[in-house]
């Protein structure tokens, strides 16, 4: 552009002013400030995401089990301290140092804290938070190893720890064993009120005496056609109960004979029971063993026995055997003739040619009369055997240390049961098996070949003259063990054979329904005796 004054000049440039200049200024700014902020957001959310990622990964992966195995584990460290400080405490409470016993508990507890942490947020200790515990119970540790803690001392403390309870348990079940037997030997009030009671009634009521058809019962004692039981017993509830079950699952009572033998002193009273209750028809014959004349000590080696002052001391002395013999080996009651009387079962009825034996701690729960149709095969005792178990076999009962066991019988042979025996008193007396029994009986006088009961001589006595009957005639164990519900309901004869019989305290509460079933507790006289 020329100027008037004929100089040429550039045009002048447009000058914003200095308020516009601020105003682009700030807009940068503010550009720069969202676009820095979008992506400082944008790297917080990826380190966000990353770490819970990492996180996840970690919770996924951890595993306290394999924590506690990797040798290199601060768990692992922990928990063979805890275990270790476990063994100390007790050693600790039997050398009687309490005070160091609760440190080394609280300790535990500290480091079992630190553990339950651990596997409830599934991470692993870290050196920083279980430093201190460990260093803590690294120092009982040494301390407990300094008072002799050592894995020698533990031994030999728990050696004569065992060693201590032993006794005690011993001498425990010494005490327990004698007092059961006292229990079992006693006659509670309730029986000898019974007794007394009876024989009261039967010398009061001479009606009693005269309620007995001797003719027809003579008839029935002798007939083999019938069916023929004997029960040899000085208890007349428990033998009440034997003829009552038998009675009552009988389908032909009427054809039961049942041959009872008791003592001088129970005869009234049995015989006074015995008339003024009626078993279904059942026909009762009582006897006193002390009417058999030939039952005499010349001829039964168990009343010659009797006799001899060093037998005398073993069953009656409390001095003898210096208490090495068990006290049930020392019972008299194995002396009892009644006991014994079972060998003598065909003198006692000679007219009969089969019978049917029952002990009278028993309850019939079928009708026994198919026994009599068995076919004993030339043999002369019937009987469950009852060798399941090793236990049950004829070297459990007999010293086979002794040559003459040894020589004439097999240790593994079946042992049976008395309690249920069928009888066939014609081979009975074709093979003289009174006689053996007397032979074995003769040369036991120092008890060297048996020491206990009826049992092991009649092992002896029927060895080879036993036929097996089926395990449901007889089941066996409801004095001393338990027996399955359905062995019991399959039973035709239950055995309480034991100490624990159900007429006593002590019998097995889930058992005694068995036998009080067949009481009747609404008898009078029961009721007078306090029976229930």
């Amino acid at each position: 552009m020329r100027r008037r004054d004929g100089v040429f000049r550039r045009p002048a440039r447009r000058r914003f002013s200095g308020g516009f200049w601020w105003i682009l200024v700030g807009m940068a700014i503010l550009l720069l400030i969202v676009i820095f902020g979008r992506e400082r957001k944008s790297r917080s959310e990826l380190s966000v995401g990353q770490k819970s990622y990492r996180h996840e990964k970690l919770m996924e992966g951890f595993n306290i089990t394999e924590e506690m195995l990797s040798p290199h584990s601060i768990t692992r460290q922990i928990g063979d301290q805890i275990s270790l400080a476990k063994a100390f405490v007790v050693i600790s409470k039997e050398s009687n140092n309490l005070q160091f016993a609760w440190e080394l508990s609280a300790q535990i507890r500290n480091s079992q804290v630190l553990l339950s942490n651990a596997a409830t947020r599934r991470a692993p200790l870290s050196i920083e938070e279980s430093e201190a515990a460990i260093r803590d119970m690294a120092l009982l540790i040494y301390q407990a190893q300094q008072l002799h803690y050592d894995s020698a001392t533990m031994i030999m403390k728990f050696k004569a720890k065992i060693q201590s309870l032993e006794e005690d348990v011993s001498a425990l079940s010494d005490k327990s064993t004698k007092h059961g037997q006292i229990a079992a030997e006693e006659v509670p009030k309730s029986l000898y009120c019974l007794g007394v009671t009876l024989t009261r009634e039967w010398y009061k009521i001479s009606s009693l005496q005269q309620r007995l058809p001797e003719g027809k019962v003579a008839e029935k004692l002798e007939d083999n056609n019938l069916y023929h039981f004997c029960v040899f017993s000085d208890n007349i509830l428990a033998t009440s109960v034997v003829v009552n079950s038998t009675a009552s699952n009988a389908k032909h009572p009427e054809r039961i004979v049942f041959h009872l033998v008791t003592d001088e002193v129970n005869y009234a009273p049995m015989k006074a029971w015995f008339s003024m209750n009626s078993f279904r028809g059942v026909t009762v014959e009582v006897q006193q063993i002390e009417d058999f004349s030939w039952l005499n000590a010349s001829y039964v080696p168990v009343l010659k026995q009797l006799q001899d002052a060093n037998t005398q001391k073993y069953y009656f002395s409390n001095n003898n055997d210096d208490g090495k013999t068990p006290i049930k080996f020392r019972n008299p009651k194995y002396l009892s003739m009644l006991n014994h009387l079972r060998f003598y079962i065909p003198e006692v009825y000679p007219a009969l040619k089969k019978v049917v034996f029952l002990d009278d701690d028993v309850v019939v729960q079928k009708d026994l009369s198919p026994l009599f149709s068995i076919d004993l095969n030339g043999n002369v005792n019937g009987a469950v055997e009852t060798c399941m178990e090793t236990f049950h076999r004829y070297h459990k009962y007999l010293n086979y240390s002794h040559p003459l066991i040894r020589a004439h019988f097999d240790p593994d042979a079946c042992g049976w049961a008395f309690g249920m025996n069928v009888f066939d008193l014609v081979e009975w007396r074709n093979r003289n098996v009174t006689g053996i029994y007397h032979y074995w009986q003769e040369r036991n006088v120092d008890r060297t070949l048996w020491k206990l009961g009826t049992l092991p001589p009649g092992l002896l006595t029927f060895y080879g003259l036993t036929e097996a009957l089926d395990p449901k005639w007889h089941v066996l164990g409801l004095g001393y063990t338990n027996v399955a519900a359905q062995t019991i309901a399959n039973g035709a004869v239950v055995h309480f054979n034991g100490n624990m019989k159900p007429w006593l305290k002590i019998g097995m509460e889930k058992y005694k329904g068995l036998w009080d079933k067949y009481v009747d507790y609404s008898h009078p006289i029961l009721q007078q005796c306090n029976f229930h």
